[in-house]
């Protein structure tokens, strides 16, 4: 007999229903083994969230087991990890050791983390809001690199969001900038289980939230309601249920979801004018009817999944806000304080009993023979990868020749590299990408957008080509190197994170180069944090910095930022002085881009105008290599004085002139002084504790810039707060004194300001007196 298709689809929804109720056994005995069953000694908690993954376990196996294909990627939520890690299990992409390790030490990780995590994991998520947009960022790197020539294909990518995560601003930003509406790839599913950390939602205003993603020009698909109630809603008394159901506050609908049948007949009908014909309605069902189809929302009803995942539009970006319940399938379903809360082994057995599992044997796989094992192995074949290839970096000359003079600021020197990497390196000048929240212009990215055009997924024409007084040509084509985004700190570190990712996704290495105003790096310091512990690898470039943008004002002006860059794991720092400095910390940057060993790094540059003779750049072909190893090492003795020194001072960056300067003075007032150049103060620190055994890393550069026999009492000075040369005054236990900026700003010529801050000439001159 041939089975017909209707009973082919139901059989398949039978199979995947047994395989969500194994989804939901496995991720809520995951968080079980962790909390009560592995060895605690601490005793400190280990959390988990069975809530929260069980109200997203119907998504994800409707996801993973019936629409996914290898080429697709998912971001799923941060407290969804075990749901995960079980659909991973199921596949035969984890092993069965790691299911009892969730949160331990070298186990499982609290969150999805691509680099940390044993088994296959899309996206590291868990800075909530973060995660969310990872995957429009993932597109748009994708379609990038696709416009390169490489052949990476085509696929969805998917995002797994918490109602909540839509507090976050991250996830406006993102939603609403104008390259977005065009990347029909992109998929939010919204898990609508209408609870916070601590309470039931009591306004989540849905309807508002639909309009904004519309607004923005995203498809807008609702699964609020599952085939048990809209069943249910065709009958007599049906319509007044919806409206019931439609009308009534979340916090009352949650309440529902602990009651008996003879409490649901009492609560459900209300005081409305259609009581009547509701209580008509439920009086035709029984008790296991009535009780089941209050649960069944859109989130758990695998048929109505399906129907909205056949109604996406690949034109545009698409949101499914789908209904769920926390906790759906557990005993706490629906209690308001259930986020954190842990099922007894009371209810942990009677849930092994409802889906034929053991408290006692927990991890055991469908049989292979069975319908559900056959899909796991159908879908696992469907969803295998290749494993990406090693990336070939293409090689980053160490010096480009060049020996600026003039007068010019390391701002400026930047578009100058670039440019001069185009002509002397065009292999790597191809990989670079160059990325800015609409401030390209203003920081010096001019001639390198003149020469190599802005990026657009389809070419457009350029009504300003024959304006004569345009000096910045706006050239969008496929080919363009340049990708400007609106004025968001965080979608630019989002999507650099991306881009610094394609070596590891696809075997595709770009060089990515971010600008933005270094005073607004601390709006993007959390998702920039979070794209370099997700493997992103890039450079960030903050200018112009520090009080040295003196007419700006306090609001411009950045003080914090050197020790951003001293602290932030996974990533080098460098703040150059002069032109060269920063081209050979550019490029020993570009180098370490887009491969297994690399790292991201930051450059704080300045547009403050230095005569470059200063840098006294050696001729000699050796004494350069000389002086450019130990710049891109961390610092250089930048001025000897002929006898053992009276004073060291250490200076970064910008005041370099201030430094010289007092130096010049203190030697006429029979004072000598060595001026050692710091270019990266987390490379010296590095450098300290590589000397007592505490990290692995290089320490000459310790010896070279700060050698033993010239020890002396030393004065730091930097645009910046103090504490971030302070250490070096431990190098060789010296006295010190230590300059910076420790207030807000002032506007002002330069000279005030930095008389303000105490950081000019005179008052390193007093601070070097005082040290002696």
């Amino acid at each position: 007999m041939t089975m017909t298709a209707a009973t082919a689809g139901q059989l398949r929804q039978q199979v995947l229903a047994e395989i969500e109720q194994r989804v939901l056994w496995l991720s809520t005995t995951m968080i079980d083994h962790a909390n009560r069953v592995r060895p605690n000694p601490s005793g400190l908690k280990v959390g988990g969230h069975q809530a929260s993954s069980a109200s997203l376990a119907t998504i994800m196996t409707a996801l993973w087991f019936d629409r996914l294909t290898s080429a697709d990627r998912v971001s799923v939520k941060p407290h969804a990890s075990p749901v995960l890690h079980a659909i991973n299990y199921l596949l035969g992409d984890l092993d069965e050791r790691y299911l009892g390790t969730l949160r331990a030490f070298g186990g499982l990780q609290s969150y999805p983390s691509r680099a940390k995590d044993p088994d296959p994991v899309d996206y590291s998520t868990g800075s909530v809001g973060i995660g969310a947009t990872a995957p429009i960022w993932g597109a748009l790197a994708r379609r990038y690199v696709n416009a390169t020539g490489a052949a990476t294909g085509v696929g969805r990518q998917y995002s797994l969001v918490g109602d909540a995560e839509l507090d976050e601003g991250a996830v406006w930003e993102a939603v609403g900038d104008p390259m977005v509406a065009g990347l029909g790839e992109v998929c939010w599913i919204v898990d609508l289980n209408r609870q916070s950390l601590d309470r039931v939602v009591p306004h989540l205003a849905v309807n508002r939230l639909q309009a904004m993603f519309a607004a923005s020009g995203w498809q807008v698909l609702t699964a609020k309601y599952g085939t048990v109630l809209t069943g249910l809603f065709e009958r007599p008394g049906g319509p007044a249920l919806r409206r019931r159901l439609d009308e009534m506050p979340n916090a009352e609908y949650q309440r529902l979801l602990r009651c008996t049948a003879t409490e649901l007949r009492d609560r459900l009908p209300g005081a409305g004018a259609d009581d009547d014909a509701l209580r008509g309605l439920l009086a035709g069902l029984d008790d296991a009817t009535l009780t089941a189809a209050v649960r069944n929302l859109g989130g758990h009803d695998l048929r109505t999944l399906g129907e909205m995942f056949d109604a996406i539009d690949d034109t545009r970006p698409t949101v499914i806000f789908a209904y769920t319940i926390k906790g759906y399938g557990l005993s706490t379903q629906g209690h308001p304080q259930n986020h954190s809360s842990m099922l007894s082994l009371a209810q942990l057995t009677e849930l092994a009993e409802r889906v034929g599992m053991s408290v006692a044997a927990p991890w055991r796989r469908f049989d292979a023979a069975s319908p559900a094992g056959r899909l796991c192995d159908e879908v696992a074949a469907r969803l295998h990868r290749d494993p990406v290839p090693p990336p070939t970096a293409a090689p980053v000359p160490a010096d480009l020749g060049r020996t600026p003079t003039g007068t010019g600021s390391t701002q400026a020197a930047l578009g100058r590299t670039l440019l001069d990497l185009t002509r002397q390196a065009p292999q790597a000048a191809s990989r670079i990408v160059t990325v800015a929240p609409d401030v390209a212009s203003s920081t010096n990215l001019g001639g390198w957008i003149n020469k190599v055009g802005v990026w657009s997924a389809d070419d457009r024409h350029d009504w300003f080509a024959d304006d004569p007084e345009t000096i910045l040509h706006w050239r969008e084509r496929s080919t363009g190197q340049h990708i400007e985004l609106g004025i968001a700190e965080g979608n630019l570190v989002g999507l650099l994170g991306e881009l610094g990712a394609t070596w590891s996704r696809w075997g595709e290495p770009l060089l990515p180069v971010g600008v933005l105003y270094d005073p607004f790096l601390e709006r993007a310091l959390e998702p920039w944090s979070f794209g370099i512990y997700a493997g992103g690898q890039s450079i960030l470039v903050g200018t112009p910095a520090g009080v040295t943008l003196a007419a700006e004002g306090g609001a411009h002006q950045s003080i914090k930022t050197p020790s951003i860059g001293l602290e932030q794991p996974g990533c080098v720092s460098y703040e150059p002085a002069f032109a060269l400095d920063l081209e050979w910390t550019l490029l020993a940057c570009l180098a370490q881009l887009g491969r297994p060993d690399g790292r991201s790094a930051y450059l704080r540059l300045s547009s403050r105008p230095v005569e470059q003779a200063l840098a006294g750049v050696p001729g000699d072909p050796a004494a350069r290599e000389h002086r450019r190893r130990q710049v891109v090492a961390g610092a250089y003795l930048w001025r000897r004085c002929q006898a053992k020194p009276d004073v060291t001072i250490a200076a970064m960056g910008a005041l370099m002139p201030e430094a010289l300067t007092a130096a010049d003075r203190l030697a006429a007032a029979g004072v000598a002084a060595d001026v050692v150049c710091v270019t990266s103060a987390g490379l010296l620190f590095e450098a300290v504790q590589a000397r007592s055994g505490r990290l692995d890393a290089p320490s000459w550069i310790l010896d070279a810039a700060l050698p033993a026999e010239r020890a002396a009492p030393l004065v730091t000075v930097l645009d910046g707060h103090p504490h971030t040369l302070a250490f070096l005054a431990g190098v060789h236990r010296v006295r010190a004194h230590h300059l910076g900026v420790t207030r807000f700003g002032q506007s002002g010529d330069l000279e005030q300001v930095y008389r303000y801050h105490r950081i000019d000439a005179d008052s390193i001159i007093a601070a070097a007196l005082d040290v002696r």
